[in-house]
């Protein structure tokens, strides 16, 4: 599942950060895939993760609820992206690299398992986290 999100935060445009994000049906069918658009689309909101939670909204039909449904990500979810998936009940998500700036998953907060909230999904981070945060520091990189 992270290949998958590896695979298509390959194709983010030249200035968009390379997060790719592909939400997963109980039954491992591929329900959307999203890689940033911030940039592209100059919209705040178009982190992979959020685009791919809208794309699998639209496809389950169940107006916003994507219970069973696993989102694997290049990189652990910022907070807005972490509160997106704990209020449409992912029921599991999966990253690669660990995000001590933004990470809301673990590192910095820790959104998706608070206690205070009616949903929590199960998550494992660290997946391919190597090749994960290599593609970010090479895009990094070339910023410079």
């Amino acid at each position: 599942m992270i290949r998958a999100a590896l695979a298509v935060a390959r194709t983010a445009g030249p200035r968009d950060v390379p997060v790719g994000a592909v939400a997963f049906a109980a039954d491992g069918t591929e329900l959307a895939r999203a890689v940033n658009a911030r940039e592209a689309n100059g919209d705040p909101t178009a982190h992979a993760e959020i685009l791919a939670l809208r794309q699998a909204a639209a496809v389950v039909r169940d107006g916003w609820h994507l219970e069973g449904v696993t989102l694997a990500v290049t990189v652990e979810p910022c907070t807005m992206c972490a509160g997106a998936l704990v209020l449409a009940r992912v029921s599991r998500l999966i990253f690669g690299a660990w995000e001590p700036k933004t990470g809301a998953a673990g590192s910095l907060w820790d959104v998706v398992r608070d206690r205070r909230l009616n949903h929590r999904p199960q998550v494992r981070g660290g997946i391919l986290a190597t090749e994960c945060a290599q593609l970010l520091q090479d895009f990094f990189a070339a910023q410079k």
